[in-house]
């Protein structure tokens, strides 16, 4: 399972099967060992059945290019690429929130390469989700939202990028840890791993949608295995916040203290590997090398610990001290949070 999909597969939209998704696995597995012989066919479509193409999937290219002093240029780059879904017939498109942020100019192509202007409506950053209003309605009918709640190991499903299609399983369910201040209580891990994942649909069997494509990973098994694969973030986690996303832009909900540090989770503390430059974390002077091993004198059990207890300790702009080893003493020191969307240089406009 450790290869990697290249191809755009097309499916046959009333129900793919075990044997069929085999089919296609094997042969690309085949392709993969003999790279001078020729791609497998697509599997026929039987008459009457139209083909699962990705505008028969709901899903467009996402084009978006950041004002030249984005803060986010400095890790994501300026101009970026991913895919989109179209939720709704009045042109809104669901994608992931990182290719969309600081987004000063934003398009959305269909697969026939006619393009459509859009604007952000929206990220959220507890979900990580993106929000898209297109202009000008694409032509390309809404996708269903399904129950990630409901999807089970070894269920197959499809991941629909903008290039194509591949077949995956769900492979595990359980916690992701982001070391950018992000967690996910329950996300979604398939494999095989696919090309082009950054907001690739998640489809269910009966062509709903599971999830919003997020990451490459190493471990789509977890413990059990260096499986690599894909993690998506379960569409459950929008249905909460849609109606605000829309009317405003972001959830209204009690806004997350944001430090700006990326850290790598060792022994149970975290040490950083990275400050954002302006952030409250290098206004209070933290810097690359420092250890966290503590929140107002309580030891940390790991990045999961940390932000949890993060965010209960108020809303954002809340003070914070941490326990922070440096040159082999602790130090402690005040941070005072902020509000992560107030950080980025570029506003949406709604």
């Amino acid at each position: 399972m450790n290869f990697i999909f290249s191809r755009a597969f097309k499916i046959v939209a009333a129900g793919f099967t075990l044997s069929a998704l085999l089919t296609i696995v094997g042969a690309a597995r085949a392709q993969d060992a003999a790279p001078d012989s020729p791609a497998p066919a697509a599997p026929a479509t039987p008459r009457g059945k139209p083909e699962m193409t990705v505008d028969a999937l709901s899903v467009v290219r996402v084009r978006a290019q950041t004002s030249a002093d984005a803060r986010s240029g400095r890790t994501l780059g300026r101009n970026r690429e991913g895919t989109g879904v179209v939720i709704d017939s009045g042109g809104l498109i669901l994608t992931i929130g990182y290719l969309i942020t600081e987004a000063e100019k934003v398009e959305v192509n269909t697969a026939d390469g006619k393009v459509y202007p859009a604007t952000v409506l929206g990220f959220d950053n507890a979900t990580g989700l993106g929000l898209l209003k297109s202009l000008v309605p694409v032509p390309i009918k809404p996708i269903d939202l399904g129950l990630s709640s409901e999807a089970k190991e070894r269920d197959m499903v499809l991941i629909v990028g903008f290039d194509g299609v591949a077949p995956a399983y769900v492979v595990s369910k359980r916690q992701f840890v982001g070391y950018w201040e992000y967690l996910l209580d329950e996300a979604i891990y398939t494999a095989p791993a696919t090309v082009n994942w950054q907001g690739a649909a998640l489809v269910s069997k009966d062509g709903k949608l599971l999830g919003i494509g997020s990451l490459a990973v190493s471990n789509a098994m977890g413990a059990t295995g260096n499986v690599p694969g894909n993690m998506f973030v379960p569409i459950d986690v929008l249905k909460p916040v849609i109606g605000d996303f829309i009317a405003n832009g972001k959830s209204t909900a009690k806004t997350r203290p944001w430090l700006g540090i990326s850290s790598q989770e060792v022994g149970g503390n975290l040490l950083l590997v990275r400050v954002s430059p302006e952030s409250p974390a290098d206004a209070a002077g933290l810097k690359a090398g420092d250890i966290i091993v503590g929140i107002a004198g309580e030891a940390l059990k790991g990045q999961a610990d940390f932000y949890t207890r993060l965010w209960k300790s108020g809303a954002a702009g809340v003070e914070v001290t941490l326990d922070v080893l440096r040159s082999n003493r602790v130090e402690n020191i005040s941070v005072k949070s902020a509000d992560r969307n107030n950080y980025f240089r570029v506003k949406a406009t709604y």
